[in-house]
């Protein structure tokens, strides 16, 4: 690591126990299965999104502690450029495949760890996927690369200092985890009344 304090030899080690880690956090929260998943699409299950918020605050958070007390320089952390179009594009994609197929990429490895089938035609769908559009790249490569905005956080979008942003996501997390609590009973308590 940059700042020396964590040797070298041990990056593997950390990478291995951290994707253990969150495999076990994702099947835990019931990631493995594909109606929890898609319920997220369909309103009576929020647990993903809930997850996901509480992850990121929790990293969020974590990252600006780090950072205050000395143990993380956030400078030295690799931002993914930004290409606004193409990444709109993929979202939209990601999503429809997220609604047909149940699962996401990180969460059909969690499928497939506890031998679910319809896990692994997910993943093979997936990496079929990837393969075609490594053919096809050639065509789309000038798409892919519009939108450029360069390596930008949201906090420099919105011109908030780091901890300012970092309440008001928080204030907008606990919002959506009330609101999504607030959608789950209304829509089950249709489903019930539905029989569906």
């Amino acid at each position: 690591m940059p700042n020396g304090v964590i040797g070298g030899g041990w990056d593997f080690v950390i990478a291995i126990l951290l994707g253990v880690a969150f495999g076990f956090v994702l099947e835990a929260s019931g990631f493995s299965s594909s109606r929890n998943l898609a319920g997220v699409f369909y309103g009576y299950n929020f647990v993903v999104l809930r997850v996901f918020f509480t992850a990121l605050i929790v990293a969020m958070v974590g990252l600006l502690y780090f950072d205050y007390v000395g143990w993380l320089n956030l400078s030295q952390i690799f931002i993914l450029p930004t290409f606004l179009t193409p990444m709109i594009v993929g979202g939209v994609i990601m999503g429809v495949g997220f609604v047909l197929g149940g699962f996401c990429p990180g969460t059909s490895f969690t499928g497939i760890a506890i031998g679910k089938l319809d896990a692994l035609f997910f993943t093979i769908g997936l990496y079929l996927g990837i393969f075609g559009f490594s053919l096809a790249y050639p065509l789309f490569e000038d798409f892919f690369t519009s939108g450029d905005m360069g390596n930008v956080t949201l906090m420099e979008i919105t011109g908030l200092p780091a901890p300012y942003f970092a309440v008001a996501f928080t204030v907008v997390a606990l919002a959506a985890f009330w609101g999504t609590m607030f959608v789950e009973k209304r829509v089950r308590k249709n489903m019930k009344q539905y029989k569906f």
